[in-house]
């Protein structure tokens, strides 16, 4: 990863683990098969050094990742208007990794179930169900934090 710009606003890896780990949703980056960028919204969880996320088996997303396993995904935490000025206040974090599809059965099932606790905690009695009805036809990827960057402006 290039080195931030702001030195001022640049934060430790810890602090950019945690704007991961809170935020509603990220924005992943792909290459398409012309060096064109294709940019989708994602939600994940994160075990360790790992981001899961799942996906329909066909697709955009999928080819991409396919051809190039290349991302980076955007993660904004929490933001707010400074009041008189045109600004925002927030903190995000950046990451750089390489994608690849689960193919084993158990490190699928530990992925859904890493984004089923983060999501829709309250709803872990019908897990099993859900898997019984849906692991086939879901695509689970993994992405390695290859390079990861927080940055705020103070809140």
């Amino acid at each position: 990863m290039k080195s931030m710009r702001r030195k001022d606003r640049e934060k430790p890896k810890d602090f950019a683990l945690a704007v991961v780990d809170k935020c509603d949703y990220s924005v992943m980056a792909t290459v398409n098969p012309d060096g064109s960028p294709y940019c989708i919204p994602l939600s994940f969880a994160r075990d360790g050094e790992w981001l899961y996320f799942h996906s329909a088996r066909e697709g955009h997303k999928n080819d991409n990742l396919k051809q190039d396993n290349r991302v980076c995904i955007s993660c904004v935490g929490e933001q707010k208007a400074i009041t008189g000025e045109f600004a925002l206040q927030y903190e995000s974090a950046v990451i750089c990794g390489a994608a690849s599809e689960v193919s084993d059965r158990e490190e699928k099932i530990h992925a859904l179930a890493c984004i089923s606790r983060r999501y829709t905690p309250d709803n872990m009695e019908a897990f099993e169900k859900a898997i019984e009805k849906s692991l086939e036809v879901t695509a689970v990827w993994k992405i390695h934090i290859d390079g990861i960057s927080g940055k705020a402006r103070e809140l």
